[in-house]
């Protein structure tokens, strides 16, 4: 027998790639692997990925790591995921995909889902007298914009109707990935979330409701059997161990959870109310609650999760890092160093050079980020980005920081409807994700949210940590109450008191350029 304590193989797959890692029971990540998966962008709005581009990344990170780290990677008793949510993907009776997977970034489904559902008098394109259902039994409702897995359903069955009739299930990326793990299906109280077909009032006991999927349009035998995130839903079959290079009978399963229910569990921020910012290609501010509440105005909800006895309120900025991305690829140019700093993995050491070269507030440039859209405080997928104010003088450098200082503000404006939701002032974020590798950035979410910002170890593995210790609770090692003091913090960065009032002044125009500026975006979207 190995002398090394227990490991978990924990996978973190997220639109940009896999992420592979051991995560010991005592929360520290000894491996990290990773491999970047196609982005599949199509006319119409479509997004999707390939599954065996997924199982195949998984199968060779999981070699590397077995190189690197041999001695950990043989004390590997469990295999637990995390994936991006609200995909979907078609699957026939011997478990093989019918489509690539439609993304979370997917928006064909809007008019299916408008048919559907339309009526009048509507509430954003539905019929309204269906939201008072949704919103007492699952705690939200479809979105508009035909980003989720209720839109991607309707689309397959009506604009893929041979598709349709082969679909044995519907799955999301979790449950895809668990399927080809131990070949059972199943999906998680939240990987189902996003179907919208779900009771869950008692988030012990998340079911279907009969009169839900009744009205969703898609047959109730094509929706998966529910489990806890907990659970062990079995070992590896020998297919899957062989491709892991691991044991099958003996490495348990554990179901895991979506990216923004693993993120809670990694940062270590699984007492009622405590914070934390994930700062990625998307964004979002989550804290676990203990009840069931909805926020429509605003798009905020506290739904089921990882943690079987509470609830985890979410708020989602729809691109964060993704329009540094977009300035990278797009405004930059390949002859910049930015590019070939990313290349290098080295994009947010040289952006710490650049950034404090430049004042607070860009030198007059603000930045709304609003690239493909945004979820909260409003759900609005016709809204778009935009540099403002910038003359002959401002340089690369202020465009830079002024593409940072307005994703720092639109958070601020998710932090408001937050704080109100949540009863109280957050004062303190815990900071996760790939973002927070840059210390400039930090300081910059610091100083516009005007509140302290932890940066827990390691950040950028913490959905790894997060499915690691699900997967350790999972097997009965740790119990959530351990959870926190398995988390350690980075550093933590206060706010500089200098810089107040330059971004109260930007967030005053960053909402008021909204306010005018929505209508226009809605009339440009209209344009042939």
């Amino acid at each position: 027998m190995s002398a090394v304590a227990p490991h978990v193989l924990a996978a973190d797959l997220g639109t940009s790639g896999m992420k592979l890692a051991l995560v010991g029971h005592d929360g520290q990540v000894v491996g990290w692997e990773s491999e970047p998966v196609e982005l599949l962008i199509l006319p119409g709005g479509g997004a999707e990925q390939v599954p065996q581009h997924w199982w195949d990344a998984f199968g060779r990170c999981a070699a590397r790591l077995a190189a690197c780290h041999p001695g950990e990677f043989g004390a590997v008793t469990t295999v637990c995921c995390s994936t991006q949510a609200e995909g979907t993907i078609a699957v026939d009776a011997a478990g093989e995909p019918l489509t690539n997977c439609i993304l979370w970034m997917d928006m064909r489904g809007e008019p299916n889902l408008r048919r559907q559902f339309g009526g009048r008098p509507a509430l954003r394109g539905l019929a309204a007298s269906r939201y008072a259902r949704w919103i007492r039994l699952t705690g939200g409702a479809p979105s508009p914009t035909g980003k989720d897995q209720a839109a991607h359903m309707l689309w397959v069955r009506d604009e893929l109707p041979a598709v349709y009739e082969k679909t044995a299930v519907f799955l999301d990326v979790l449950d895809y990935l668990n399927l080809r793990l131990t070949g059972r299906v199943v999906a998680t109280v939240d990987s189902i979330l996003t179907a919208w077909v779900t009771d869950n009032r008692d988030p012990r006991r998340v079911r279907y409701d009969s009169g839900l999927v009744a009205d969703s349009g898609i047959e109730a035998s094509k929706l998966p059997e529910i489990v806890a995130c907990t659970e062990v839903i079995g070992t590896l079959t020998p297919a899957a161990a062989s491709h892991l290079g691991l044991p099958a009978a003996s490495v348990q399963v554990v179901a895991g959870a979506i990216d923004t229910s693993a993120a809670a569990v990694g940062a270590g921020t699984v007492s009622p109310g405590d914070c934390h910012l994930y700062l990625g290609t998307s964004s979002w501010i989550a804290a676990h609650v203990t009840a069931k509440k909805t926020d429509i105005v605003n798009g905020i909800a506290s739904v089921p999760c990882a943690l079987g006895d509470r609830y985890l309120m979410t708020a989602l900025q729809a691109t964060a890092s993704g329009n540094l991305n977009w300035l990278r690829d797009n405004v930059v140019g390949a002859a910049d160093p930015l590019v070939a700093a990313d290349v290098r993995g080295e994009f947010f050491e040289l952006s710490d050079v650049i950034v404090p070269s430049v004042p607070a507030g860009s030198n007059g440039v603000l930045y709304t980020p609003w690239i493909y859209g945004e979820r909260v405080p409003v759900d609005d997928l016709a809204l778009r980005a935009g540099l403002f104010n910038v003359s002959l003088h401002n340089t690369r450098a202020d465009l830079l920081r002024a593409v940072f200082e307005g994703i720092a503000l639109n958070t601020r404006w998710m932090l408001g409807p937050v704080n109100r939701f949540l009863g109280s002032g957050v004062r303190s974020l815990r900071l996760i994700g790939g973002g927070a590798r840059s210390d400039s950035w930090t300081q910059i979410l610091a100083d516009v949210l005007g509140v302290a910002v932890q940066r827990v170890e390691q950040p950028v593995a913490a959905n790894a940590r997060g499915a690691g210790l699900i997967g350790a609770m999972g097997v009965g090692a740790i119990t959530a109450s351990d959870v926190p003091a398995l988390v350690r913090v980075a550093d933590v960065f206060e706010p500089n008191p200098a810089h107040r009032q330059i971004y109260d002044e930007a967030f005053a125009t960053f909402v008021d350029l909204h306010h005018r500026l929505a209508p226009v975006y809605r009339r440009l979207a209209r344009r042939p």
